[in-house]
C-alpha cells in the first residue's frame, strides 16, 4: 500500500470487458511529506477520486477485493481518499503515520 496523488485519467476505446464500467486514473506515488517518488502508475478507482487528490492505493491481488463479488482485472486500485495526514518523527529517518 502506498500514498499517491491523482495526476490524470486514461481514456480507452477498447479494454477488457471486465473493466467496462471502471475508471482508470494515473497516479504519482508520493512520500508522506508529499514529494514524488517512483514512476507514475495507471490504477482503477473504486472510491470516486478527483484530480489532484491525495489517495491511498493497494497493489496485487488485494486490489480487486473492493469490487467483489464482481471480478475486475486490476493490479493497483485506489482504496481511500486521504483527508488528513499527521506525521510524527520518532527517530531521524523514521516516520509513523
Amino acid at each position: 500500500m502506498f500514498l499517491a496523488k491523482v495526476v490524470g485519467n486514461v481514456w480507452a476505446t477498447v479494454k477488457d470487458p471486465k473493466l467496462e464500467a471502471q475508471r482508470l486514473l494515473i497516479v504519482q506515488p508520493v512520500t508522506p511529506e508529499g514529494a514524488p517518488t517512483g514512476r507514475r502508475i495507471v490504477v482503477t478507482d473504486c472510491v470516486g477520486t478527483g484530480a489532484g487528490e491525495l489517495v491511498y492505493c493497494c497493489r496485487g491481488k488485494e486490489s480487486s477485493f473492493p469490487y467483489l463479488p464482481q471480478e475486475v482485472v486490476t493490479d493497483t486500485c485506489i482504496v481511500a481518499i486521504v483527508d488528513e495526514l499527521h506525521i510524527k518523527r520518532t527517530q531521524p529517518g523514521a516516520i509513523l503515520c
